[in-house]
């Protein structure tokens, strides 16, 4: 496995100076966002997609500092809204034109019925209306619109889409990834996270097992349940995050969450099952400094997975 790194938590440096920077640390791989939730500040996707001269500069930096982009990010939700849509079908375009094998993004997630505008997300099974709404989302939503998204990006030359695992996402744990895989194909496997599973009572070493090799992409990002506050009232937590220190949990710098023998275990889970791609970092800690984060997560990160 190697190391890689989500540049948006350096969202204020420029591209050369993230490159710079992130070289320095020993990182030499990317996971780039192209827009819909990331903020894609590296990246112009319009300018890449339309000019020549872009993509060149473009690599030409890359090239300068040893520096590869192994992913686009194009996390949205393509199931409910066009512009999302517009965004993930040209950021398959951008990766065609970039050689770019693999995709990183989220399942989406469709409204109750076809009258809605608003997405829901089901997180129990009663009431009974729930039901109907699931199989809403999945046999007139998810399955017909995916087997679109799937062709499409074979036809641009990708090899793999990372769906993350992440909540209010029709899929958001291996049993829902491999439910959408067996209904459009292979071409679909997970970007495992383990911050979402520990909030939601999951464990990500029985998950990497679950998913073997359905293990398309891996983050780098831990999460902690905070003591009493979590204890009072549970999980499921509707505060924004810069309110962190009111939250049932946060997300944290690797290492703050789960110690370092943790994460060891993880990789080597992780390995058995045949994953030996690229684990990306995202640093969402906002309780420190994105550099503070970057460089503790870093060193965790090197450790567990072995690299120097």
């Amino acid at each position: 496995m190697k190391l890689s790194y989500l540049s948006d938590s350096l969202g204020n440096l420029s591209f050369d100076e993230m490159l710079k920077t992130v070289s320095g640390l020993g990182v030499h791989a990317l996971e780039l966002t192209t827009g819909n939730w990331g903020a894609s500040p590296h990246l112009d996707l319009d300018a890449l997609l339309c000019s020549d001269v872009q993509r060149q500069k473009f690599c030409d930096a890359l090239k300068r500092y040893g520096m590869e982009v192994i992913a686009l990010n194009c996390s949205g939700n393509p199931l409910a809204f066009s512009k999302d849509m517009e965004i993930t079908e040209k950021t398959f375009r951008l990766a065609a034109k970039l050689g770019i094998r693999k995709i990183v993004m989220m399942s989406g997630l469709p409204p109750g019925n076809s009258g809605d505008t608003t997405p829901v997300w089901v997180s129990t099974s009663w009431p009974p209306l729930t039901q109907d709404i699931l199989k809403y989302q999945w046999e007139e939503v998810a399955v017909p619109v995916w087997r679109k998204l799937a062709t499409r990006a074979e036809e641009c030359g990708i090899q793999k889409i990372a769906l993350e695992n992440h909540g209010w996402q029709l899929v958001y744990n291996p049993e829902t990834l491999l439910r959408l895989r067996g209904e459009v194909g292979n071409i679909i496997g997970m970007n495992l996270d383990p911050s979402h599973l520990f909030w939601m009572g999951g464990d990500p070493i029985c998950a990497a097992r679950a998913l073997g090799e359905a293990i398309y992409h891996v983050h780098g990002k831990d999460s902690r349940i905070e003591r009493s506050l979590c204890d009072r009232n549970g999980v499921l937590d509707t505060k924004p995050i810069s309110r962190f220190s009111e939250r049932s949990w946060n997300y944290v710098a690797v290492g703050c969450g789960h110690d370092l023998q943790w994460w060891k275990e993880f990789f080597s889970v992780v390995r058995m099952c045949g994953y030996d791609g690229e684990v990306s970092l995202e640093m969402e800690d906002l309780t420190m400094d994105a550099m503070t984060g970057i460089k503790m997560s870093v060193a965790c990160l090197k450790q567990a997975m072995g690299e120097d």
